[in-house]
Parts: C-alpha cells; structure tokens; sequence
C-alpha cells in the first residue's frame, strides 16, 4: 500500500491528498507563483480548487501570514484563473 501525502486546506480546513490541492509557492528568492507540479523547492500552502476556499484566505490574509510576504492581486487573480480553469 502506497502513502498518500496529506495537506490541509487553508481555506476550510480540510484534510486532502497533495495532488487535490492547489500549491501556493514562495521561493527562497521571495516569488510567489503557483506550483502545478508539486515539487518545485520553497515553502508552500495548499488550498482546494474550490472559489469559497480562495474568498476565505484572501479574506482572511491568511496565505499572507504563512508565507509572511504581501500577496499582489494579480496572484490572486491567477489563482481564481487556475480554479475557474478546472
């Protein structure tokens, strides 16, 4: 039997496997992007492809806390692309 990597939702709190969710990154350089892969190196935040669960971390600036950087709107944005793409 193979492990399944679990992460939890920013959003909502819910536990998933890795590959559910999508990855937020920020770099050892400071960028953030969205990690499609899963492997690229950084500290990372996961959130469901789920629009209520992206309102609630920018709501909350709880991506911001994590990842201790400003998060432009523009990935915000980018990231509603991603889940209104799925």
């Amino acid at each position: 039997m193979n492990h399944i990597p679990q992460r939890t939702c920013m959003g909502c709190r819910a536990k998933n496997s890795k590959q559910e969710l999508i990855r937020i990154l920020k770099s050892k350089d400071g960028i953030i992007t969205i990690d499609k892969t899963g492997k690229l190196d950084g500290r990372g935040a996961y959130i469901c492809d789920n629009m209520n669960c992206l309102e609630k971390v920018i709501k909350s600036r709880n991506l911001e806390k994590v990842l201790k950087v400003k998060i432009s709107e523009e990935i915000y944005n980018n990231l509603r692309g991603v889940i209104i793409g799925n």
